[in-house]
């Protein structure tokens, strides 16, 4: 990985986009402590440090502390990622909608309303923020006190959105991937310091440290050997004459990942899952239900919690899988190329063929990546480590770190070619 990074700071071009990308995401970290304007710290406080507290850590987290400080980025992307969740699901259930996606200016048109769901759902978000919830920490209660926190809060949504795209367009990597990564990293020096400190007290026994850097090491190698792992499906293409000239009859393979939806399920998964709790900051007596029931902080929620996560993760790596890969579309394109699979007809049969293997390594897929995300989280809820991460957090971090390193790899490797036919 580090002679990959050097290797690409070597290149002019590469380099501007990696200095352009960390610059981006310092601006993302400066703007995570600008503290939103009338709010009482004392009340904020006050709120974690009580019975509150289980139900919010998971906002904190994933927003690298912002959520905890409520400052102008305490939304986060979570309104970005559930508008494209949206979006994505109306595509399939409406036929419509998905042509228009599906035409020559569709990804644009895909991406403005992304945009503009997105600042409808800061809105409400920001509105159960300023109503609800934190209503008492907000020192001035006049309507234009209220709706200026209301407009801070969804205007640094809206941000983070643009800057997101903006890494994603003139940097390197996913924006909005990299955004909740450096979010939840960020946690880290203070989460490790907790652990330190709690094993010198005596509250954390060493055992319980050795099985979480266990767990950790575990979730970090599972990542890779998904992620990489791949099925290799053989293609030959028949021979044809063009004038005096032969081509084709070459062998390749169809390189079939076994996780190609990569950590977005997760993602997915994790935001829906925050969907009760944001109901609970709009009628703040449902808090004490919804920590019980939908959090990890209490039991039975954490039974509840593990199950529906697992479920929703298998659901979207099937739909994103679906998403990426059309196996009827494949199949097309290598027919009209010449290619086919060994033993198996082109066409329908090739389709059918190639949809099967899909299905079976996906659900393997899926599987490895919903235990990976929940086994460490139930083990943690039954030792004393006092960490606000677990199997999620460090999924999302390492997946996303190897995808930005495998576009880093794609665009070295795009260089050399051009170098080559130059």
């Amino acid at each position: 990985m580090f002679k990959t990074l050097q290797n690409a700071w070597k290149i002019p071009d590469l380099r501007k986009k990696m200095i352009f990308t960390l610059l981006m995401l310092i601006v993302y970290r400066l703007g995570a402590v600008i503290p939103v304007p009338g709010i009482n710290r004392q009340v904020i406080n006050s709120m974690f440090s009580g019975n509150a507290g289980g139900l919010l850590d998971f906002f904190d987290m994933m927003s690298g502390g912002a959520f905890k400080d409520f400052t102008i980025f305490a939304l986060n992307v979570y309104p970005y990622i559930t508008s494209s969740i949206i979006l994505q699901l109306l595509a399939i259930a409406i036929p419509k909608l998905e042509e228009v996606f599906k035409r020559e200016d569709g990804k644009k048109k895909m991406a403005q309303w992304t945009r503009y769901i997105t600042v409808i759902l800061a809105l409400i978000q920001a509105t159960a923020y300023s109503v609800g919830f934190f209503n008492s920490a907000i020192i001035d209660k006049s309507f234009l006190s209220v709706l200026s926190v209301i407009i801070v809060l969804t205007a640094g949504t809206a941000f983070l959105m643009w800057l997101g795209e903006l890494i994603t367009d003139k940097g390197i990597g996913n924006g909005i991937s990299l955004i909740i990564m450096i979010g939840i990293v960020s946690r880290y020096p203070r989460d490790f310091g907790t652990l330190i400190f709690g094993v010198k007290n005596g509250t954390v026994h060493i055992l319980e440290l050795i099985l979480f850097a266990i767990f950790a090491l575990i979730i970090i190698v599972g990542v890779i050997a998904i992620q990489e792992g791949e099925r290799k499906i053989p293609v030959q293409y028949a021979k044809r004459v063009v004038g005096r000239k032969m081509y084709g009859g070459q062998s390749t393979h169809i390189p079939m990942k076994v996780l190609m939806a990569g950590v977005m399920p997760v993602i997915f998964a994790s935001t829906l899952l925050a969907i009760p709790q944001t109901l609970a900051f709009f009628f703040p007596g449902m808090a004490t239900g919804v920590q019980k029931y939908f959090s990890v902080a209490q039991s039975p929620g954490i039974y509840i919690y593990t199950i529906l996560n697992i479920v929703l993760i298998i659901f979207f790596t099937y739909f994103y899988t679906s998403v990426q890969f059309n196996p009827y579309e494949y199949s097309n394109t290598l027919k009209e190329n010449g290619g086919f699979i060994p033993g198996i007809r082109p066409g329908k049969p090739t389709a059918e063929y190639l949809n099967k293997v899909l299905s079976r390594i996906t659900i393997a897929g899926a599987i490895a990546l919903a235990f990976i995300a929940t086994i460490p989280t139930l083990i943690f809820s039954f030792t004393n480590l006092n960490i606000n991460f677990g199997g999620t957090s460090l999924l999302i971090v390492t997946g996303v770190a190897l995808e930005t390193m495998k576009q880093i790899e794609a665009q070295m490797l795009m260089r050399h070619y051009k170098g080559f036919l130059k």
